[in-house]
């Protein structure tokens, strides 16, 4: 069995969950998890079995006007490799993450520790952080230093050959759900009280940053609603709350719409939703969109980034593009307005949910780990090839 260390942002978003998923899944076959970030996971519970939490502190120096994160990252993952003797550094976002990791290789090798780097790529720090000229340079180098790379989706591995200077092989292992925390039978109970005439029940669920277009969420329910009795459960908190809310009172629709802030009961509300609405201006995977579909929830989505190796048009669901929420909204009503034509979509967007079983894709990562470790007793490296 393997010590492996997870370093990943510890929040709701999807690469943070993702990590947390991955390391619970390698807990229960045996191996030892060592979690390293600066708050705990909110999907972790470090009283499991194998798991363990590392917390990262940062230190606040007088003569910097702000803390130096890295720093303390770098500091922290030397202590944790020397003192629990881990075999491999797991690390999810180029930047900071596998910058910083680097910077704790160099200081162990001092030390005569050679630890593997396996880095995986989700999106922001390639689609967004990456298009920065100033960290273009930084961000190449993290890539290209880790010892295995992989990206969420092949739209994200090409993303990131076409806006970086990349020597290394990029392997697409795409995100994962666990099937066992999903339980598609409805709460009856809670859809009594989101719809208590009957009416078809949307979904949206996002951190309501700009990227994420909540305000195309309600362009399209508006547009939906003037044939369909429907009712918008948004789902998430962020800038563009505030915005969405008072357009909804502007369009008056703002009774049909309830927002209902941050949720950790995601399974639940997704148990109860007909039809889920992802118009995102860019996806590098679109996990949010695959636990809807693991729930038997068609999906709305735009054509862009991942989403389209995940939602599958005419068929999950429908693909458009971004900022067309006419064309979306006559696909959400194509789908609701005839229950068989629903349940086909729905049957449908469970099957392709099943693709990315975590039992299907947690070897992938295995077989890396074993791989990279092989090669590092028997040449101190390598660049890892499927």
């Amino acid at each position: 069995m393997l010590k492996i260390g997870i370093v990943c942002y510890p929040t709701f978003g999807g690469s943070g969950i993702v990590a947390t998923e991955l390391g619970k899944a390698l807990a229960k076959k045996g191996n030892e998890v060592h979690f390293i970030t600066y708050s705990q996971p909110v999907r972790l519970d470090v009283f499991v079995e194998n798991v363990y939490y590392h917390e990262v502190s940062i230190v606040e120096y007088p003569l910097f006007e702000f803390a130096p994160y890295e720093l303390s990252l770098a500091s922290k993952l030397v202590d944790v490799v020397k003192h629990e003797k881990l075999d491999l550094l797991h690390v999810h976002y180029a930047i900071p993450h596998a910058y910083v990791a680097f910077m704790a290789k160099q200081i162990l090798m001092q030390e005569g520790i050679n630890i593997p780097i396996l880095t995986t790529l989700h999106g922001t720090d390639i689609t967004l952080v990456g298009k920065s000229e100033l960290l273009g340079p930084a961000i190449s180098f993290a890539i290209n230093q880790s010892d295995c790379v992989t990206a969420v989706s092949e739209n994200l591995k090409q993303e990131t050959i076409r806006s970086f200077d990349i020597k290394k092989n990029i392997n697409v292992i795409p995100n994962f759900i666990d099937f066992s925390e999903y339980d598609v039978s409805p709460d009856l109970e809670l859809k009594s009280i989101i719809a208590p005439n009957g009416e078809k029940i949307l979904i949206h669920i996002s951190n309501f940053r700009p990227v994420k277009r909540v305000e195309d969420v309600i362009r399209i329910f508006h547009i939906l609603a003037q044939d369909i009795d429907a009712k918008l459960i948004m789902v998430g908190d962020g800038p563009q709350r505030e915005n969405a809310e008072k357009l909804s009172r502007d369009l008056e629709i703002d009774r049909q719409v309830r927002f209902v802030g941050k949720s950790q009961d995601i399974p639940r509300l997704l148990g109860i939703a007909d039809l889920f609405i992802l118009p995102s201006e860019t996806e590098s995977f679109g996990l949010v969109a695959l636990e809807a579909m693991a729930a038997k929830v068609p999906v709305i989505s735009s054509n862009t980034g991942g989403l389209p190796e995940v939602n599958i048009n005419n068929k999950t669901g429908f693909t458009h593009d971004v900022g067309d929420v006419v064309a979306m909204a006559k696909s959400a009503r194509f789908i609701l307005e005839d229950a068989n034509r629903l349940e086909g979509f729905k049957e449908e967007a469970y099957k392709q949910a099943h693709e990315f079983d975590l039992q299907n894709i947690l070897p992938r990562y295995e077989h890396w780990y074993n791989s990279v470790l092989d090669s590092f007793k028997t040449n101190g490296g390598m660049d890892c090839v499927e």
